[in-house]
C-alpha cells in the first residue's frame, strides 16, 4: 500500500519532460497547455523566480527597462556563482550569451531556454557551466510578448493559438536595429551586456518565415564582410557541422543551412538556396565586426510547436556542450582577430582597402545533400505554370549555396577619423558602441582624405521610419586643422571593423545610410551642390 501511495505521489509531482523526471512546478507553460499557449511576460517571471529560487550558480540582472516599464532580465549561470561583468572576465572563462523573443511571435526561444534554465538547474545539464559562463535571455522584447492575436505567425499554423507581435512598443524591429541603436532594447543590449560582459558567441534564436525546407532548424554564422574571417570560419567549419552531427544523433533532428529557395525562378527541382542580407543591422552579423562568434538560430515555421520548441533546445543544448569543450579554443581565436584587425590599421592604414557594399556570391563548395519537401509541377487558375508541395522530404545533390558576399564597393581603412565638436552625438553614438572617443585637449593637424558628395539619395519608402540614404561622391587628399572639442577616434582598436563600417559615408549600413547627417547635408545645399562629408579620415596626424 506504502508503495502505491508513494508512485501515486511521485506521478503527480512529477512528468517526463525530453527523457526525465521534472517536478510539475516547473513546468512552462507549452507543457501545462498541451502546447497550445505560449508564456507570457508575467509566465516567464514566475518560472524564472521559481526554478532560480536558492540556486548557488545563479544570479538575475538587469540589462534594462522597456518602454512600458518592464525589466529584461538576465540570467547569469556560473558555477562558481558570477555577479558581476569584471568577475566574469577574471576568471578566464568564454561567456555564452543565448537569447530569445526579439520577435515575439518567433516563441520558442522563449520556451527553449527556460527549458534549458531547468535542465542545467535541477537536471542532468549542470556540467554546462563548469568551464564556461552562460547569459540567458528567455524574454527580450518584453512588450510585445503579451499583444497576442490569432494573425499573428500565420505560417506557424495556429501552434501556438496565438503568439506576440514581432515589433517592439515603440515600432521598431529589434533585429534591425544593430547600426541605428534608437530603440531602448538595443541600448540596454549594447551598453548593459555585450560592452561589458563582451560575449565569446553570441546565440539569437528565431522562426523562419515559411519556405518549406526539409530541416527542424536552420542556422546561420555571423556573415563578417569587413570584419576579420577567423571567427566566421570557426563557426561554419566546426562548430556548426559537429553541433547538427550530433543534435541527429542524439536526437534525431535534422539540422541545415538557413536559405530561401524560389520554385517561380528555378523551377523544381530548385538549384541554389539564398541566405539573408550581410548588413550589421541584424545582431547576429554585427558580432562580425566586434571581432566575435556568433549564431543564427531558426526554427521551421511548418513544424508544431513541441517540435520547434524540441529543435531548439536541442541546438542549444549542443552549442553548449560544444562551447564548453572548445570555449578555450574560442577565446584565442576571438583574441587573434582582434588583434589582426588592430594590426592591419597599425601596418596598413592609408594603404590597404576593405569593402562597404557587398553582393550576395555563391560559395565555391555545393551544399553535396540538401532536404526538402517534394513538390509536383501543375497549373493554376490562370494556367499558369506552378509548384505543389507533396507531402515527402527529398534530398537534393549539389545545391548551389548563395551564402557568400563580394564587396562591389571598397574604400581606403585610415588610421582613424576625426569628427568636429558639432557632431557631438556622432561620438556618443559610437561611445554607446563601445567604441574609444577621445575629445581633443589642443589642436591638431591631421593629413588623409575628405569625401566630396556629389549626391543624397533617399529611398521613396521607409523602412523601420527611415527613408534609407545612399551618398555618391568622391574622395580627395587633404590637410585639415582641428581643435579643441572635436573629436578623436583612434581606429587601433578592438572595434576597428566597426567603427569604419558607421562612419564610411558609402557604407551599405552606416550612419549615412540610416539618415543621422541627413539635416547636415540639407542645410548644406546637397540638392544644389557639392558638400563636403565632415567627418575626416586620417593617414597621419601631426
Amino acid at each position: 500500500m506504502k508503495r502505491y501511495s508513494f508512485l501515486a505521489v511521485f506521478c503527480f509531482l512529477s512528468v517526463q519532460i525530453f527523457g526525465q523526471a521534472v517536478d510539475r512546478a516547473l513546468l512552462i507553460t507549452p507543457e501545462k497547455t498541451n502546447y497550445t499557449q505560449t508564456s507570457t511576460y508575467q509566465d516567464v517571471i514566475d518560472f524564472t523566480t521559481l526554478v532560480t529560487k536558492n540556486s548557488p550558480y545563479v544570479t538575475k540582472i538587469s540589462m534594462g527597462t522597456s518602454l512600458e516599464g518592464r525589466d529584461i532580465p538576465v540570467f547569469v549561470l556560473a558555477n562558481p556563482k558570477i555577479e558581476t561583468a569584471a568577475e566574469a572576465k577574471a576568471s578566464g572563462k568564454p561567456i555564452i550569451y543565448v537569447q530569445g523573443n526579439i520577435h515575439s511571435g518567433e516563441v520558442e526561444g522563449k520556451e527553449a531556454v527556460q527549458i534549458l534554465m531547468r535542465d542545467i538547474l535541477t537536471g542532468d545539464k549542470k556540467h554546462l557551466i563548469d568551464n564556461q559562463i552562460i547569459l540567458f535571455v528567455p524574454i527580450y522584447n518584453t512588450d510585445s510578448n503579451d499583444k497576442m492575436d490569432e494573425e499573428v505567425r500565420r505560417s506557424q499554423e495556429g501552434s501556438p493559438l496565438k503568439t506576440g507581435k514581432r515589433s517592439n512598443s515603440q515600432g521598431w524591429d529589434l533585429n534591425r536595429d544593430g547600426m541605428k541603436m534608437e530603440t531602448l532594447e538595443s541600448n540596454a543590449l549594447i551598453q548593459n551586456i555585450i560592452v561589458p560582459w563582451d560575449p565569446t558567441l553570441f546565440v539569437d534564436l528565431h522562426t523562419t518565415n515559411g519556405t518549406w525546407h526539409g530541416y527542424s532548424l536552420t542556422w546561420a554564422p555571423s556573415y563578417h564582410t569587413a570584419g576579420e574571417k577567423a571567427p566566421y570560419d570557426f563557426t561554419w567549419d566546426r562548430i556548426l557541422p559537429e553541433v547538427s552531427k550530433n543534435v541527429l544523433e542524439k536526437n534525431n533532428v535534422h539540422l541545415g543551412p538557413y536559405g530561401y529557395y524560389y520554385t517561380r525562378q528555378e523551377g523544381w527541382p530548385i538549384k541554389s538556396i539564398s541566405t539573408y542580407n550581410h548588413h550589421p543591422r541584424y545582431l547576429v552579423n554585427q558580432f562580425g565586426l566586434r571581432n566575435r562568434m556568433a549564431i543564427l538560430s531558426e526554427a521551421f515555421a511548418h513544424e508544431r510547436l513541441y517540435q520547434r520548441i524540441n529543435a531548439t533546445h536541442s541546438f542549444v543544448a549542443e552549442i553548449l556542450e560544444f562551447t564548453n569543450k572548445n570555449g578555450q579554443e574560442m577565446l584565442k581565436i576571438n583574441a587573434k582577430a582582434e588583434a589582426d584587425a588592430i594590426a592591419l590599421v597599425e601596418n596598413e592604414g592609408g594603404k590597404v582597402q576593405k569593402g562597404v557594399r557587398f553582393k550576395k556570391v555563391p560559395l565555391d563548395k555545393p551544399i553535396a545533400s540538401y532536404r526538402t519537401y517534394n513538390h509536383m509541377e501543375t497549373t493554376n487558375e490562370r494556367g499558369q505554370k506552378t509548384y505543389l508541395r507533396k507531402p515527402e522530404i527529398v534530398e537534393l545533390k549539389n545545391i548551389v549555396n548563395y551564402s557568400g558576399f563580394e564587396a562591389t564597393k571598397t574604400a581606403t581603412l585610415p588610421k582613424g577619423y576625426i569628427i568636429p565638436k558639432e557632431f557631438a552625438d556622432i561620438a556618443q553614438h559610437l561611445m554607446n558602441h563601445g567604441v574609444e572617443v577621445v575629445e581633443l585637449k589642443k589642436n591638431t593637424r591631421a593629413k588623409g582624405e575628405v569625401f566630396t558628395a556629389t549626391k543624397l539619395t533617399r529611398a521613396a519608402r521607409p523602412f523601420e521610419k527611415h527613408n534609407i540614404a545612399t551618398i555618391e561622391g568622391t574622395y580627395k587628399a587633404a590637410n585639415k586643422k582641428f581643435g579643441k572639442g572635436d573629436f578623436w577616434v583612434d581606429l587601433a582598436q578592438p572595434l576597428a571593423n566597426l567603427i569604419f563600417y558607421l562612419l564610411e559615408p558609402e557604407s551599405d549600413d552606416g550612419l549615412v545610410t540610416w539618415n543621422f547627417f541627413d539635416k547636415y547635408f540639407d542645410d548644406a545645399g546637397i540638392a544644389s551642390k557639392t558638400v563636403e562629408y565632415p567627418v575626416f579620415k586620417y593617414f597621419e596626424v601631426k
